[in-house]
């Protein structure tokens, strides 16, 4: 079985995008949010043409989801790049606080102007963007201390643009996720499928599964800190030292599902989504 194609057909994400482009001349600031588990695959690559000379805060969101280790990793990773990294639980609300001042710092510079020119202060307007199902919905509620805006853990689920009065000082307008238009870079692709950052019909289920094992075998064997062995181990009773990712599928499916295939691929794929295996991730900062 080789590596699947991904494939999707985003008509609705397109309109999307579209219209976001539309709305980034209104924005005064970017919060870019990015899945804490594949941080470099969740980069939109026409992000920094969006973006422009606007101020950007990078969101590194679902940080409950990954080792200590590895956020220490992406810390230090980001920060020699240039870059200071915003980490959040969207879910539990920890760190959006950070977020709403680093926003309202950034365009402090917008309200300076006004006043300069004789105009009142008027509230700083961010945007919120990142692939689908990153958490941009769950950072905004949690924002808000209150439910405003559709949140779940799957893709699609914003699919409109919609302004949100944060506070006096803060609006912010909640966008669709976009995804390109077709990815060049399948290895990230793939990521986006294990980590349910696109809708299920880009993706055939078995060979997605199959592929994340072998993921995580590669990660094993080049020393990673997190433990993926025995994150295995303890759920299915079996490790990779010795199988492929197709292999192992198969026998889970064996073993616990009567045979039943898909059905092992959408458990292992869920375990994985929803840390049950471990805070496991994909991408270790590149040396």
């Amino acid at each position: 079985m080789s590596t699947p194609e991904i494939q999707w057909y985003p008509g609705h994400i397109a309109k999307a995008e579209k219209a976001l482009v539309d709305q980034l001349n209104r924005v005064d600031v970017v919060l870019e949010v990015r899945d804490a588990r594949i941080p470099v695959s969740t980069r939109h690559p026409k992000v920094d043409t969006w973006v422009g000379e606007k101020p950007r805060v990078l969101v590194i969101n679902r940080v409950d989801m990954i080792s200590t280790e590895a956020r220490t990793a992406w810390e230090n990773w980001f920060r020699q790049q240039g870059e200071v990294p915003y980490f959040t639980d969207g879910q539990q609300g920890k760190g959006v606080k950070a977020i709403a001042k680093a926003a309202q710092t950034a365009g402090e510079a917008v309200n300076q102007r006004r006043q300069a020119r004789g105009m009142k202060p008027r509230p700083v307007r961010a945007v919120v963007i990142g692939f689908p199902n990153v958490g941009k919905s769950a950072l905004i509620n949690r924002l808000l201390n209150r439910k405003v805006v559709a949140s779940a853990r799957k893709a699609g689920v914003t699919r409109q643009l919609r302004w949100v009065r944060l506070s006096g000082d803060l609006d912010l307008l909640d966008a669709p996720g976009v995804i390109p238009s077709r990815m060049d870079d399948q290895a990230a692709a793939l990521k986006l499928a294990i980590c349910d950052d696109i809708g299920e019909a880009s993706y055939d289920t078995q060979r997605t599964a199959a592929a994340f094992l072998d993921v995580i075998k590669g990660l094993q064997q080049t020393g990673s800190p997190d433990d993926y062995r025995d994150g295995l181990q303890a759920r299915y009773g079996l490790t990779l030292d010795d199988c492929t990712g197709e292999d192992f599928v198969i026998q889970v499916a064996t073993q616990k599902f009567q045979d039943n295939v898909e059905r092992t691929a959408k458990r292992i794929l869920n375990d994985f989504r929803t840390g049950l295996l471990g805070p496991w991730v994909l991408e270790w900062p590149p040396v």
